[in-house]
């Protein structure tokens, strides 16, 4: 979901541009039907054009009785050759509500006929093409205060906006137009009052250019204060709520991005009140989401988000962004509490993940979707039909009596802990169409030991039992019609994942993990980077046989995809001080400069210069489901200055911060992410050098001082002397200063352009990172 950010004035303008339309308020989501059929197998539907792509979320209307167009010159000519407004439909393969729009209207041929006729109709997947998604999403919530998926915008054939919505119901309903209301509408309109809608688009786009660039670049640079950290806490802090964690009322999201700015926050100030406080909240936060429905305890990994505020009743979509994110939270957690209850959320995030989302080469998928099928032999899905249980099931599968204990079976423990009910769990307004009713979404209440008190076990049979209930519900669970897999592997997120891998790796020593991480980051450099052009490539896609496959037209990356590799292989090349990542990191990084870099003003465009149908250069800024890739790369700047002697990268990050300085400081829990680069800004980089053979025991015991802390954008480098060729001796003056002492491990730490002196002691060691900014 996104919420606008757009000033009242601005909207005001925009709405009057527009004013020969009404803006096209979508339904509350909650109104329609979730539930339908699939095509019939005996059915055989002519195809579209969408048919020849690899996105599996435009092959899904490759059967629509729409004449779908992909992105792209043959539908951009045919809109200005035949002179007929774009209906643009952006949305994603797992978007339950692109699935409820397309059942409705887009198979529906009565719909189908008023588009072909008066229309060019355009599908985008926003994972291929954020850019596109951004610039008509940025739109939407100018007019109508938010936005979301699917996303249905009318254009000009020259790409300008006409109007639009989100998702809309194809008949008129509840005081709102139906869809087919509205093509009729914009057609007659536009063959009415063509010139006045040109003229209109005109002036939309040109209150977007202006509302966009440059009014927040300051005339002299101005860096935000080290206060926007703490008010940003006070802001998230007022939002928190204490008693289920998290940030937002229903529908709540994890955020990961304030996990990190609070965490960033504690390691500064562990000890004081304001430390202990976000703390407090990540912890709690994180507890009762692991505890939820949105957690799968089952098949393990998280959902997208809970539709209430218990973090019960799920979105049941699982995206990969959220897993490789939460990832580090947890991880986070894990080093400052030590609790295993975070280390075995650690562990059951990486096995989803591997299991069901990784390609046998090492790239990772994008998703599952929330709907499957009901049953095998059925032909209706339904969101959730894959994770939900009847009480029935549970203690039919679960028959099996308990030693020693009268009576006692498993499903006895298991529906306790996690409060399976016979009428179900589902309360009436988490469920407005009926769905679940009778179904129960596995959450747990209590803890461990009053579920033992309560049946007179010790805490270590019941979670015995527990595990052994898990594991017989999870093989009966396998035997269902599994939700669909969006197989298209993209470069950005698989940044998030090998970043998530290798923070955790480091943390909780495991090689594992490390080596997921750098086969991800093998497959990346395999089939998603051009050596000789040094550009990334956005996605590519699982064919036949798991080969790897790419557009016939292949989309290049955008600033998303080179900052949150560039993330990912500093984080990785830390977890395995393999220097070739670190390497790779600054060739990304400066392509990345050099296409997306604003010279003028300052922060990273979204998207080149070099497409002609992008009809607006933005910049992202709020920090999101998905970190903004702005606020990622100030980071990276900062700590690319600190590992290569490169100052140019320091003055860059300035830049940004300055560009983001009025946004920033006006609103700054919409920026956790930028924040804590701001934070590490003002902290200076703490750089560790440790002087030593990569493998023997004392690098290694000197390196679990560090594993132990939360340093927050530290640096971490091995001066591993038999390894002198790499970039690190090549490019740092420091490095070769950095010798070990007596033949043992040593540590350096240098902070404000000052280093300690040599420890080769870890308690010593551990003296010196303590000390805090």
């Amino acid at each position: 979901m996104y919420h606008s950010v757009f000033r009242a004035g601005n909207r005001r303008q925009i709405e009057r541009s527009s004013q020969d339309f009404p803006v096209f308020l979508p339904l509350c989501a909650g109104m329609a039907s979730t539930s339908g059929h699939v095509t019939s197998h005996g059915a055989v539907k002519e195809q579209n054009r969408l048919s020849l792509e690899k996105s599996p979320y435009l092959r899904q209307h490759a059967t629509n009785p729409v004449q779908w167009y992909p992105w792209g010159n043959e539908a951009l000519e045919k809109a200005q050759r035949e002179d007929k407004p774009i209906f643009l439909s952006v949305g994603y393969s797992t978007c339950h509500w692109c699935h409820v729009m397309e059942r409705e209207s887009f198979e529906n041929t009565e719909i189908a006929s008023v588009m072909n006729k008066f229309f060019v109709n355009i599908k985008v997947d926003r994972e291929e093409r954020p850019d596109i998604d951004k610039i008509y999403m940025t739109f939407i919530q100018a007019i109508s205060g938010h936005g979301g998926w699917p996303m249905s915008v009318f254009l000009t054939p020259d790409l300008k906006p006409i109007t639009g919505g989100t998702y809309f119901p194809p008949v008129d309903k509840y005081g709102q137009p139906g869809f087919k209301t509205i093509l009729l509408s914009v057609a007659h309109k536009w063959a009415e009052n063509k010139s006045d809608i040109l003229e209109s688009g005109c002036r939309i786009l040109d209150i977007l250019m202006r509302s966009t660039r440059d009014s927040r670049q300051p005339k002299e640079r101005i860096i935000p204060p080290i206060d926007v950290g703490y008010t940003c806490v006070r802001q998230l802090a007022s939002s928190y709520d204490d008693e289920f964690g998290g940030f937002t009322t229903a529908p709540k999201f994890p955020q990961p991005v304030n996990f990190n700015l609070l965490f960033h926050m504690y390691a500064r100030e562990p000890t004081g009140a304001l430390g202990e406080q976000c703390l407090k909240m990540c912890l709690h936060t994180l507890k009762k989401m692991a505890h939820g429905g949105i957690h799968d305890h089952i098949g393990q990994g998280f959902a997208r988000y809970s539709v209430d505020g218990k973090w019960h009743v799920p979105h049941f979509e699982k995206m990969l962004y959220d897993q490789g994110q939460l990832l580090r939270s947890y991880t986070d957690a894990y080093i400052a509490k030590k609790d295993a209850f975070f280390l075995e959320t650690i562990d059951d995030i990486v096995t989803y993940v591997t299991r069901d989302l990784r390609h046998k080469e090492g790239g990772f998928y994008s998703a599952e979707d929330a709907d499957s099928l009901l049953s095998h032999d059925s032909n209706i899905k339904r969101e959730g039909a894959f994770y939900v249980w009847t009480h029935d099931e549970v203690e039919d599968l679960l028959s099996k009596e308990i030693p020693n204990h009268d009576n006692l079976r498993l499903s006895d423990i298991f529906c306790y802990h996690y409060n399976v009910k016979p009428e179900g769990n589902v309360a009436e307004h988490q469920d407005p169409h009926g769905e679940l009713t009778g179904q129960n979404v596995l959450i747990i209440y209590g803890s461990l030991i009053e579920t033992a008190e309560h049946f007179g076990c010790s805490s270590e049979e019941i979670e015995k039992y527990l595990k052994e209930s898990r594991a017989i519900l999870f093989e009966h669970r396998s035997k269902r019609p599994r939700p669909h897999l969006d197989d298209k592997i993209i470069t950005a997120w698989n940044g998030l994942m090998i970043s998530g891998l290798s923070i955790a790796g480091l943390a909780v020593n495991n090689v594992k993990y490390i080596k997921y991480a750098e086969d991800a980051a093998n497959f990346v450099e395999r089939y998603l980077f051009n050596k000789e052009t040094g550009l990334l490539l956005r996605s590519c896609y699982r064919g036949d046989n798991d080969t790897i496959t790419q557009c016939a037209v292949p989309i290049n990356g955008f600033h998303v995809d080179y900052a949150f590799m560039v993330r990912g292989l500093l984080d990785l090349y830390e977890a395995s001080f393999e220097a070739h990542w670190l390497e790779l990191a600054e060739k990304l990084q400066a392509t990345h400069d050099e296409h997306f870099w604003d010279e003028d003003a300052g922060g990273y465009f979204a998207t080149t210069k070099d497409d002609p149908s992008v009809i607006l250069r933005l910049k992202d800024d709020h920090d999101g489901a998905e970190p903004s890739s702005n606020s990622v790369a100030c980071s990276n700047l900062l700590r690319l200055a600190s590992y290569l002697d490169r100052t140019e990268l320091n003055e860059k990050a300035e830049k940004l911060l300055s560009y983001f300085h009025e946004s920033i400081t006006r609103i700054p829990a919409a920026f956790p992410e930028l924040v804590s680069a701001l934070m590490l800004y003002h902290d200076n980089v703490t750089q560790i050098y440790i002087a030593g053979r990569k493998d023997s025991d004392d690098t290694k015991e000197l390196l679990r001082v560090v594993r132990e802390r939360i340093i927050p954008g530290r640096v971490l480098l091995l001066a591993d002397r038999e390894c002198s060729d790499n970039i690190l001796f090549r490019r740092s003056e420091v490095m070769g200063n950095m010798k070990s002492l007596g033949g043992r491990a040593t540590a350096y730490v240098c902070r404000r352009h000052t280093c300690s002196l040599p420890v080769t002691e870890p308690g010593d060691f551990a003296a010196l990172l303590d000390v805090k900014p």
